[in-house]
């Protein structure tokens, strides 16, 4: 059939297609079909088979019975020979008393037919059967007498057997002795007569199951081939022949030797084949090298690509001996040019679809314009561009609207290889007229400049670094205005220089679509920078800026805010009557300008509060009550969330009596740390955050020896997603045992131990350490109530501040404290006291237990009292009442000269 195929000349005559002629079953049965002639030459050659392993198992089956009984024979005979003890049974008295019971006791165990001992001459010692023993042995003795062996296959009384000859010797090697064993081949046989039925049986049902087999596929064989006999199959062949030198797709047939041996009319059109192809060597036929290695390798390939001429050849090839088949391989050629052509088109397509996809979840992972700008630099680079320039107005980089005459500056840019000379990051840029990027921000839209080095607008811009952009290989460029809108942000330039083709209109439409999408992104992060920057300028506009001067405590902070937004963390120290001073630290829960508002609104409350000298149960009370007010009035106006959910905390320290009252609103405990360097958390009552009512605050008071240190703080010092409270505590503890015990150390230890890299939450931090006030700063007296000790008190207020050096302000502290003991004397209630303070001001204190306190008025002209309180305020810097739980104090304070 192949030598039909692949003859060369001219092709045989075209017929017309005669019908296929469908045998009936008479004829199909009759033999001369194809399919009936293959299953009758099937069963003979599977009948054969069987008889000829029938045979041959047969006669392997006797070979191996006679090889197994001389091998058992042998055995038996020389291991009863050597065995321990039979040469000297042999020279004893009586041999067969001593060996007669072992041979029989071996012979059983070993299944052997007999064992027999015999003297040199033959003379049995030994039998199975006793009357035997004394009698010549009946065998081949020579060999065995001489010191050899003997095996031999005899006929015997119980059949056909075989029996070995071996010698028993001494020591010195002298004969003594002959043994001789033997086993009939019927009792080795016996296995393999017993398998003879099985294996019959095996052979019978798989001569049944190979008749079966090949009914089956004589079966098929008659219906692929409908019972065609070989001259209908010669005429079905000629049908084939044309067919396959009509299809559209060529056909070439190689051999193991790399002939071609046939190929169709469209492997001759598609390969330029030679009219006298057929039997040459594929090597010969002019092809491409790659080409005809594939040809002539025989080696599977499926639609492999080759450059053939001008065609774009998809060539699919499999061997043929991979069922048995001849040796060498069939291949099928396709012309795919246009098909490949249009495959590309469509790939690149999907290749812009999948970067407009990534542009969509890759750029504008964060709020913040710079990085939004890397990102789509890092986009571009490498799968558009090989270099990509963002370049945006300075008022967008810190969130304003761009000014559209401002200048640029070069905010991120994208390279394949380093070392291009263009504009570095950081770089502010003013682009001429005459500039690509010039002509896209002016008139809104793309700019594509093919061809730089023929471009004398571009290279306006600068002569020199555009002349090295040409020289590095840099040679098309796309410039493409950022746009939001009605605003232009800015300008992207893409660079092209590792292909050599420059960028086409089409590649201008998708970096528009990729700046687009990324424009968004830039401009929801100028928003967000402007409105954080907003949040941030009134955050640190409700912050103290600096602290206020006090002698009570020596203070260090830290505020950090987090790197997600603005929060609600503040903080305040505020100076008190007395000498005293408060701290406070306080947490909005939330982020953002309203956290920031709700912040600076509770901070103005604890001033206004603190000035009321209030215990620290009392002020946190009257927080929570403003708090709830507030939520009330943001529920009914339903725009803003509500403030639930603050804490804060407040102390206040007397540096005379070196107690601290402390008292919380659902905020972390303070730390101490004592002067010998142990580290507590003050046992203090939690409360509710504040907003939330129900409960009344409790105030915890602790004496502090001078040199304490208290720190207070907010929870993003302690507690994150990555750690909770108690292990956030007690990192603080292990912090704070470090360092020299300064104030801005521990601060500084603190925060290097327990700061993350990036807070999610603002940090406030703040450590007082503690300052006492003497006992040779403060005086104090009891004074009767009757107004003639008011003279008393003068007089001995006048010689305290002769021994503190103040005669100075001798004069109207006489008179302030005339007019107070006065009025506490007239309208209060016994005990009155009188105290002074020398902090940085002189501070006078008249105290009694009455709860009633005056009040500064304007007296009249015809008034007798009422100007005693207005000479108190105008002579002194500050004054005032304070109530504690015995009465109240009436304060006033004189700077120090």
């Amino acid at each position: 059939m192949v030598r039909l195929l692949g003859r060369s000349g001219a092709r045989p005559a075209r017929r017309p297609r005669a019908p296929l002629v469908r045998r009936t079953p008479e004829t199909t049965l009759g033999g001369r079909s194809l399919a009936a002639q293959v299953f009758v030459l099937q069963v003979v050659i599977v009948l054969l088979l069987v008889v000829t392993a029938v045979v041959a198992l047969v006669l392997q089956a006797r070979h191996d019975t006679t090889e197994e009984a001389r091998n058992r024979s042998l055995a038996v005979a020389e291991t009863f020979a050597n065995s321990p003890g039979v040469p000297a049974a042999l020279r004893g008295p009586d041999p067969t008393a001593v060996l007669q019971p072992r041979a029989e006791a071996a012979r059983e165990a070993s299944q052997v037919d007999f064992i027999v001992v015999m003297n040199p001459d033959g003379i049995r010692y030994t039998h199975p059967k006793p009357d035997r023993i004394g009698r010549k042995f009946v065998g081949t003795l020579a060999p065995a007498q001489a010191g050899g062996t003997v095996v031999e296959e005899v006929d015997g009384t119980i059949g056909r057997l075989v029996q070995a000859v071996v010698p028993v010797k001494t020591a010195d090697g002298r004969v003594v002795g002959l043994v001789s064993a033997g086993i009939t081949t019927a009792r080795v046989g016996g296995n393999a007569n017993r398998q003879l039925p099985l294996v019959l049986s095996t052979a019978g049902v798989a001569l049944a199951l190979a008749t079966g087999g090949t009914a089956l596929v004589s079966r098929r064989l008659l219906r692929q081939t409908h019972g065609l006999g070989p001259r209908e199959m010669t005429r079905m062949y000629e049908h084939h022949d044309a067919v396959l030198h009509a299809v559209r797709e060529g056909v070439i047939i190689v051999g193991g030797e790399g002939d071609l041996l046939l190929a169709n009319d469209e492997a001759h059109r598609l390969l330029d084949l030679p009219p006298d192809a057929e039997l040459r060597k594929v090597f010969d036929l002019g092809l491409d090298a790659d080409t005809a290695e594939l040809l002539a390798s025989g080696r599977m390939a499926t639609d492999e690509v080759h450059l053939v001429g001008e065609r774009l050849l998809a060539i699919n090839q499999r061997p043929t001996d991979l069922a048995g088949g001849p040796a060498g391989s069939v291949a099928t050629l396709r012309d795919s040019t246009e098909l490949r052509a249009l495959s590309g088109r469509a790939e690149a397509a999907r290749e812009r679809l999948d970067m407009l996809y990534a542009a969509g979840v890759g750029i504008g992972t964060s709020l913040d314009v710079t990085r939004t700008a890397e990102e789509l630099a890092e986009l571009a680079v490498p799968r558009f561009a090989d270099f990509a320039c963002v370049d945006l107005f300075d008022a967008v980089l810190v969130g304003e609207e761009p000014d559209a005459l401002g200048a640029l500056r070069r905010t991120a840019i994208g390279v394949i290889r380093k070392g291009a000379p263009l504009y570095a990051v950081g770089e502010q840029i003013r682009f001429v007229e005459s500039s690509p990027q010039a002509r896209c921000l002016a008139e809104g839209r793309p700019v594509l400049e093919a061809r730089l080095a023929e471009s004398p607008g571009w290279r306006a811009q600068d002569l020199e670094r555009t002349e090295q952009v040409v020289e590095f290989g840099i040679h098309s460029l796309i410039t493409v205005p950022v746009r939001a809108g009605a605003l232009v942000l800015g300008v992207v330039s893409f660079w092209r220089s590792e292909r050599p083709q420059p960028f086409d209109p089409e590649e201008v439409v998708l970096a528009e679509e990729l700046v687009a999408r990324a424009a968004v992104s830039i401009d929801n992060a100028r928003r967000f920078t402007r409105e954080h920057g907003m949040a941030v300028t009134l955050q640190r506009s409700l912050l103290p800026r600096t602290l206020p001067e006090q002698g009570a405590l020596d203070i260090a902070y830290r505020y950090l805010p987090a790197q997600a937004g603005v929060g609600g963390d503040w903080f305040d120290v505020l100076p008190l009557s007395g000498a005293r001073v408060a701290l406070v630290v306080g947490d909005v829960v939330g982020h953002g300008l309203h956290a920031a508002a709700t912040m600076g609104r509770l901070r103005t409350a604890v001033h206004n509060f603190s000035a009321l000298d209030l215990a620290p149960e009392e002020l946190l009370a009257l927080l929570d009550e403003m708090v709830a007010r507030i939520d009330q009035d943001e529920a009914a106006d339903g725009t803003t969330a509500q403030v639930a959910g603050a804490t804060c905390l407040y102390a206040i320290y007397d540096p005379v009596s070196r107690r601290c009252a402390v008292a919380r609103a659902g905020h972390p405990p303070p730390a101490l740390v004592r002067p010998d360097g142990r580290v507590e958390f003050l046992e203090v009552p939690a409360g509710l955050p504040l907003g939330l009512g129900g409960l009344p605050f409790e105030t915890a008071e602790v004496e502090l020896a001078e040199g304490s240190r208290l720190v207070l703080y907010t929870d993003g010092l302690v507690e994150d997603r990555k750690q909770d409270i108690d292990t956030g505590l007690e990192r603080l503890r292990t912090a704070l045992g470090h360092g020299d015990g300064s104030p801005e150390e521990t601060c500084r230890v603190v925060l290097e131990s327990l700061l993350p890299a990036r807070p999610n939450d603002d940090i406030a931090l703040i450590v007082a350490r503690t300052r006492a006030l003497g006992a040779d700063r403060v005086a104090q007296w009891d004074v009767p109530v009757d107004p003639a000790a008011v003279g008393e008190v003068r007089a001995a207020v006048a010689r305290q501040l002769v021994r503190w050096e103040l005669e100075d302000l001798s004069f109207t502290t006489e008179l302030i404290l005339s007019e107070l003991v006065t009025n506490a004397i007239r309208y209060g209630s016994p005990p009155v006291r009188v105290r002074l303070l020398r902090d940085r001001s002189l501070i006078c204190e008249v105290s009694d237990s009455s709860n009633t306190s005056p009040h500064l008025r304007y007296a009249a002209m015809t008034d007798e009292g009422g100007r005693g309180l207005f000479l108190v305020a105008q002579l002194t810097d500050r004054w005032g009442t304070r109530y504690t739980p015995a009465g109240k104090v009436i304060w006033a304070e004189q700077s120090l000269p």
